[in-house]
């Protein structure tokens, strides 16, 4: 299994003082040290984290593929027209929330992210869907011509009982075997921490995880090295 680490909140920091450090492009240099397999970074229609030029910098000085977190702004994918991440994950996006709340409804919205993704795929840019684990998404997903779909795991990091928690990673299971028996890349992510991640790396398969705030808040602690090594470790063991 992969994990991609988001380094957003390495800017979050960085803008909390409108200072130039910490930088994410270093936080993603280090976490390839330590082992990830990708870098992801989400630039949002505010700008409140990553900037262009972050984005910029990372294509160009990381040696990992980089995922670029979007919305299906105009001016998002005309930028990632322009900077040709390895790969675009579509997301909702609202100005007000403080991280993404649920997944992309591609049923809902299918002709405007149908659009999306083919000029990102014209540009020879592999997309992924970010979706909760629901059957009609996935074939929506599949029908668009998405290459990769990555599994919402929000509700499940977010569940309070065990009986929840079993129910959740049950809904999970079911849309990824779905998923890989349609032929996609499945990855998963959201919520994701030290505690919580066992039972989804352990979910068959799910070819990546995705994790940020949790790595980035360990590092605060034991620096991003350790941090991105213990993930490692944790779901590969």
């Amino acid at each position: 299994m992969k994990l991609g680490v988001n380094v957003d909140h390495t800017a979050t920091l960085r803008e909390s003082r409108g200072t130039n450090y910490p930088d994410p492009v270093v936080a993603a240099m280090l976490a390839e040290y330590a082992g990830c397999d990708s870098v992801v970074v989400h630039l949002r229609e505010d700008r409140r984290h990553i900037k262009e030029r972050d984005v910029f910098l990372l294509k160009e000085s990381v040696g990992l593929p980089l995922n670029l977190e979007m919305s299906t702004n105009r001016d998002i994918v005309d930028f990632a027209l322009m900077v040709k991440p390895n790969q675009a994950t579509l997301v909702p996006e609202r100005r007000r929330e403080v991280t993404t709340e649920g997944g992309l409804d591609v049923v809902k919205n299918y002709k405007k992210i149908e659009r999306v993704v083919k000029k990102l795929k014209s540009s020879q840019i592999r997309v992924s869907l970010f979706i909760d684990p629901l059957i009609k998404q996935i074939k929506a997903a599949g029908k668009i011509g998405a290459d990769s779909v990555e599994i919402n795991t929000g509700s499940f990091a977010e569940a309070k009982t065990s009986a929840k928690k079993k129910r959740e990673v049950e809904k999970i299971k079911k849309a990824v075997s779905f998923a890989v028996k349609k032929g996609f890349f499945v990855a998963a992510g959201h919520g994701l921490d030290f505690e919580n991640v066992l039972p989804i790396a352990r979910i068959k398969g799910i070819e990546e995880l995705n994790i940020g705030h949790s790595i980035i808040c360990r590092s605060v602690f034991v620096g991003i090295v350790s941090a991105v090594e213990e993930m490692v470790s944790l779901i590969k063991r």
